[in-house]
């Protein structure tokens, strides 16, 4: 951590169970996985423990818009493609685009670099064509 905190158990299992997925789930996902581990954690020490770890540069938390925020373990540069219909989160593979590093624009010293693209996930896509393929059978 970034500046000295208390040691715990609850946050070290939160930081656990965060790191091992690739969904980025919501603090609702994350309580119910903890649960498993910590039966009487409550979703307030949860959502307090993410809020720190995201303070102290051990987590990303991803606003999106109109939707529940939702949390990243992994702190490796990578953008984001969100589902405009589901609001599913994905990574995007560095490969499919270039990550530009850059220290200093317009006399700012850069701190972070946060994009994300918004387009239809393959299975909401899915559905719309098979929504569109069943209206035009009638």
């Amino acid at each position: 951590m970034k500046q000295q905190t208390r040691k715990s158990h609850q946050r070290e299992v939160i930081l656990e169970e965060l790191r091992q997925m690739t969904s980025h789930p919501t603090a609702d996902d994350i309580y119910q996985l903890v649960r498993k581990r910590i039966a009487r954690i409550s979703l307030g020490t949860v959502y307090r423990n993410l809020e720190l770890l995201s303070r102290h540069g051990l987590i990303r938390k991803l606003h999106i818009a109109g939707n529940q925020m939702r949390f990243d373990g992994s702190m490796q540069p990578h953008f984001h493609i969100i589902c405009e219909r589901c609001f599913r989160v994905e990574d995007i593979d560095e490969d499919d685009l270039s990550l530009v590093e850059v220290d200093h624009v317009n006399d700012y010293v850069v701190t972070g670099v946060n994009v994300e693209l918004t387009g239809i996930c393959p299975k909401c896509r899915g559905k719309k064509d098979n929504l569109a393929k069943h209206e035009k059978a009638l």
